[in-house]
């Protein structure tokens, strides 16, 4: 089921983020279509598409077309890959998706460019007169039957509307982007710290994921027609899963299977990251979190040893657990709200591929 959502959400998106992506200029839409996973060795579909595919349920939740929300779902893909390329030039990552990541590829000024100019595009995207309809002119989708259903006649009623949407749909992203650059920032900074609270963890995993999250069903509900009170309200269900999906991430961090997860094996206790596992390990009062927290000022200790001491200090089943919590609070959030009934199958599945996923 999960898979099957997924999958109509690339189908959904693709089209528009092809032909964004073919509009900028020749060296940067290399690099973006290699970061889409379009070009280069190993070309495929890039992502998961998941935060695309949260912002087109949440419209189809609250009763809108989810072709108008083509663009917002779009705009968010964008922004998402956008801070992977920052992400990976600033941690030095190596291995993005199996393969090598856009700046190993093309050098990091490269890679730079070509998300700087992501960012831009996004706003464009939400802003275009063609593509608050939907898809472009002349386009249609297979995803769905709702996505290749025409588009309503324009008229001065729908267009003021439309550039409402778009408004307030570019305030909110700007936010978003806001809190993401923060979390990064954060993320760096505590790199070079030899102590973090749990409570500046969690504040930097809210920003540089959750916000995001929060951000698609935000705008999934605001272009399925909402109110900003339920739009609210599905911002704060997509921040819990937010949540979730960071701190499962971060397990997937030291206990993934590199084969699975695309990443190398402890590239973040190697970086010595101060991931909410670690965080948890450290901050815990034991004694493995003692000898942890020694040897992660050690540039020569082994990252399956680091491993190990966050298991046994209770960091691992510190951040399942709280990542369980977040889950559970973002279930009872949608059961909470009024929820168009083909719609609930859909985000129950996102819900749980988020929280049980193995990459």
């Amino acid at each position: 089921m999960a898979d099957e959502v997924l999958r109509g959400a690339g189908d959904a998106c693709e089209s528009q983020l092809r032909r964004w992506v073919g509009s900028l200029g020749s060296s940067v839409a290399e690099v973006a279509s290699y970061q889409f996973g379009w070009s280069g060795e190993g070309a495929g579909r890039g992502g998961k598409f998941v935060r695309a595919a949260l912002t087109l349920a949440c419209a189809r939740a609250v009763g809108g077309s989810v072709q108008r929300a083509v663009p917002a779902a779009t705009a968010i893909e964008m922004v998402h890959n956008l801070s992977l390329l920052y992400d990976d030039v600033l941690d030095g990552d190596s291995v993005r998706r199996h393969r090598a990541a856009a700046w190993q590829v093309f050098g990091s000024s490269a890679a730079a460019r070509s998300a700087d100019a992501l960012l831009v595009t996004a706003f464009d995207v939400l802003s275009d007169a063609e593509g608050t309809n939907g898809t472009a002119a002349g386009e249609t989708s297979a995803a769905s039957p709702s996505l290749s259903a025409p588009a309503p006649a324009p008229s001065d009623a729908s267009d003021a509307s439309a550039a409402s949407i778009a408004s307030a749909a570019s305030a909110a992203l700007l936010d978003a982007l806001i809190q993401l650059a923060v979390g990064e920032g954060l993320d760096l900074v505590f790199e070079g710290r030899s102590q973090v609270t749990l409570a500046e963890c969690l504040e930097m995993v809210s920003g540089k994921t959750a916000s995001l999250f929060a951000c698609a069903c935000r705008l999934g509900a605001l272009y399925g027609g909402a109110d900003p009170v339920t739009t609210d309200e599905w911002a704060a269900f997509g921040h819990d899963l937010g949540m979730a999906f960071q701190l499962v991430d971060d397990l997937l961090g030291i206990w993934g299977d590199p084969a699975v997860t695309g990443k190398a094996v402890f590239n973040d206790l190697a970086r010595r990251k101060m991931s909410v596992p670690v965080v948890a390990a450290l901050t815990s009062g034991t004694s493995s979190g003692e000898e942890l927290a020694r040897l992660y000022a050690l540039p020569g200790a082994d990252p399956a040893d680091l491993a190990r001491l966050v298991e046994q200090a209770g960091g691992r089943r510190w951040t399942g657990e709280r990542a369980a919590r977040h889950a559970e609070a973002a279930r009872e959030r949608l059961h909470r709200l009024a929820v168009v009934p083909e719609a609930l199958a859909d985000l129950q599945a996102l819900c749980a591929v988020i929280v049980n996923r193995a990459h």
